[in-house]
């Protein structure tokens, strides 16, 4: 069994550095070989790249644009009447992930209008996500990418995101059908909205293209104190054959390089993968 392969969120880690390059500078310095990026669209693909590219970082994951933030957006996949804007920010991506070589996409799926009752307008933007995520399979099947969904808590994160359970997430992806779209596990969220873990994860880990990680309810550090036992969870995608990247996205409970202790005593008990595993 292959050791976990980890990438820093720098859009979460080294906040107290305020740009990302600086952010990715700092993820190289900490032993990573992999980052991700929320929104990378405040800086120049390029700067990125060449950061990245200074430092020895493969860039693994970008989302979406969230719309328009100050209007309450986040994501716009799923939201009726912002089709031409949720495929705009999906070629914008593509442009970001293209420049920056990275392979997957989070495909944001969006809030529930404000107002409006979920259940009533459940249907309607299943339609319009379903309708949204065909588009996207295409597009991003012509440069080689993968787009990923991710469902969100609605329990403390996000009370009106319409995807938040990797049941919803799945039979999503089966009406769509497309293999270059996949689930985005991030295992803070699973915990929240259903718990049943070991069984959710053995259940939908053939659909997931990417891991992230917090610890539950802080979302603070997998060595912080909570309900995870992170130790038995690494070892269960180990023993699944899980083969993706492991993203840390997490609040620093304090210094972000003293907080990854509980990443350098995995690294000494199960080596780094090898380059290019």
């Amino acid at each position: 069994m292959a050791p976990l392969r980890f990438s820093a969120n720098v859009s979460w880690l080294f906040p107290e550095l305020p740009s990302l390059p600086a952010r990715l500078r700092a993820a190289g310095s900490s032993g990573f070989e992999a980052a991700e990026v929320g929104w990378p669209y405040g800086e120049p693909p390029e700067a990125l790249a060449r950061t990245a590219q200074e430092v020895g970082l493969q860039l693994v994951l970008i989302n979406t644009p969230p719309g328009d933030r100050e209007k309450g957006e986040m994501g716009l996949g799923a939201v009726p009447g912002r089709q031409a804007a949720f495929r705009d920010g999906l070629e914008q991506a593509v442009v970001y992930a293209k420049a920056l070589g990275c392979p997957r996409i989070h495909l944001m799926a969006g809030r529930v209008p404000q107002g409006a009752d979920r259940a009533a307008v459940r249907d309607e933007m299943d339609t319009v996500f379903l309708e949204n995520l065909r588009h996207a399979a295409g597009v991003l099947a012509q440069e080689n990418l993968v787009g990923l969904l991710e469902p969100i808590n609605t329990r403390i994160t996000d009370p009106r995101y319409f995807l938040d359970t990797p049941q919803q997430a799945a039979a999503i992806l089966e009406k769509v059908g497309r293999p270059n779209l996949q689930l985005q596990m991030d295992i803070f969220h699973w915990q929240i909205m259903d718990g049943n873990l070991t069984g959710n994860i053995r259940e939908f880990l053939p659909l997931v293209g990417h891991v992230q990680v917090a610890q539950v309810p802080g979302r603070g550090e997998p060595g912080s104190p909570g309900e995870l036992n992170f130790p038995y969870l690494f070892q269960l995608l180990e023993d699944e054959g899980y083969k993706g990247f492991v993203g840390c996205e997490y609040q620093p409970r304090g210094d972000t390089v003293e907080g990854l202790s509980w990443l350098r005593s995995y690294w000494d008990k199960r080596g780094r993968p090898q380059s290019g595993q």
